[in-house]
């Protein structure tokens, strides 16, 4: 199957940030910077992966992650299912081959990139085994998947169902381990992120969690006090962890490195 790109449905400005809608996180927004930190640190620690490859970032949302791939990987192609999300991308980061199509069925040929870049997404898809066997299709042999995803345990606890409304279904360690395995891959690292030192200073000052005081504000429809919008707006990735350890199900997201087994 040859790559297909589908006109996006034009935009009045594109160079405008896309809107905050809780589906996706966007750069450039006080209030959100904790969150787009959260997942940036994944893009930074695995870049080194993305070097001199070709490259596919299946579910590209904003563009920004696809971006950062480009200053290392010899071609980078971005796919979304979303018209504002192609267009936006086409326009602010000309380096990313974009393309519109569903991630159940990648346009892609057979064996026709290094690495499949797969952030934040998975937990968004209905079906994910399907998902995961498209992205081992599209791999060469010895071809890598880079995945991170909320841990279930931590991001919704106690629950049946997601927190979050964009969510159809969250992970843990194992069920992520087994939906690889099962669709073909070897998990190479499975990885935690955590809250660093500074981050664990600001759960204590904020109430015993930084991130309950962000929903809280958030949920209340109301401005966020100074001193939180500053705290927020001051994180980096460096305020994360991202690394192996026995105590996976305590991590924020989980980010699993997995390669298709070489011919």
């Amino acid at each position: 199957m040859s790559e297909a790109v589908i006109p996006a449905a034009p935009v009045a400005d594109t160079q405008q940030p896309l809107p905050l809608t809780g589906e996706r996180t966007v750069p450039g927004i006080a209030e959100e910077n904790y969150w787009f930190r959260r997942h940036e640190i994944a893009y930074a620690r695995l870049l080194r992966h993305c070097v001199d490859r070709d490259v596919l970032e299946a579910g590209s949302g904003e563009g920004y992650g696809a971006n950062m791939i480009a200053d290392v990987a010899t071609r980078v192609i971005g796919l979304d299912y979303d018209d504002s999300a192609v267009a936006h991308v086409r326009a602010r980061y000309p380096r990313v081959e974009m393309v519109q199509g569903n991630l159940a069925a990648l346009p892609l040929d057979d064996a026709s990139v290094d690495v499949v870049v797969n952030f934040q997404v998975i937990e968004h898809l209905w079906d994910q085994g399907q998902f995961l066997r498209e992205c081992l299709r599209v791999l060469r042999p010895g071809g890598k998947l880079l995945i991170s995803t909320p841990n279930r345990i931590t991001f919704s606890p106690g629950r049946d169902t997601p927190l979050n409304p964009f969510h159809t279904r969250e992970l843990n360690a194992v069920e992520l381990t087994e939906l690889l395995v099962d669709a073909g891959f070897v998990v190479d690292e499975m990885l935690g992120v955590y809250h660093g030192e500074t981050l664990r200073d600001l759960d204590a000052k904020h109430g015993g969690s930084f991130i309950d005081a962000q929903i809280e504000r958030a949920l209340a429809g109301e401005p966020w006090p100074a001193d939180l919008t500053a705290d927020v707006a001051a994180v980096t990735i460096d305020d994360f962890d991202l690394r192996a350890g026995d105590d996976i199900d305590a991590s924020l997201d989980l980010v699993a490195i997995a390669t298709k087994a070489s011919a």
